[in-house]
């Protein structure tokens, strides 16, 4: 097999000259049309809801803002797939949409079914939309906690967001830091 095919490329050196500029050719031209994607997003499009509900305990979350907020998105045009964690006085709802959808249009979405429950939600309650981010991009949780009681949550959550807060935002390459929890300083 092996000698036929030799013998067949030194008889025909024209067409297999031919053949090879024109794999070449052809090669490089659906070459150049690729796309190439350094870091392919590999999660599907998500938006991520974060309720704040001072005080209260993890089933208490649960019930009073998770089961309403998911119920109302159950529905949405798009979603794949809605997945919550509740915990002590927050609330984080994980709402997927298919594939190629655009995501500025789920966060529309998800915005305005959050404004229908709004009624059904405490006054004390507050949702926001997590910033958009992909599975590459969340990189870390960080946890304030003082062990002395002379530091009170209201101190800590003013450390948060007036001193760490600008410092993790002034490192190149980060586009947001969250920060939840605490008593806000009014």
């Amino acid at each position: 097999m092996i000698n036929g095919i030799i013998r067949f490329a030194l008889t025909h050196r024209f067409a297999v000259l031919f053949a090879t500029v024109f794999l070449i050719f052809y090669g490089s031209w659906i070459g150049g049309q690729l796309p190439v994607d350094v870091f392919p997003d590999l999660n599907k499009p998500r938006v991520v809801v974060i309720s704040e509900a001072h005080g209260l305990a993890p089933e208490e979350v649960e019930q009073i803002v998770t089961i309403p907020i998911e119920s109302t998105l159950n529905g949405t045009p798009g979603v794949t797939e809605i997945r919550s964690t509740s915990g002590i006085g927050l609330s984080i709802i994980y709402v997927d949409f298919e594939w190629g959808t655009d995501i500025f249009r789920n966060r529309q979405l998800v915005s305005e079914k959050l404004q229908q429950v709004r009624d059904r939600l405490p006054d004390d309650i507050e949702t926001t939309l997590g910033p958009i981010t992909s599975i590459m991009g969340e990189i870390q949780f960080l946890s304030l906690k003082s062990d002395s009681e002379e530091v009170s949550p209201l101190e800590l959550r003013s450390l948060a967001d007036w001193v760490i807060r600008p410092a993790i935002m002034g490192i190149k390459g980060v586009s947001q830091v969250v920060v939840m929890g605490g008593q806000v300083k009014q």
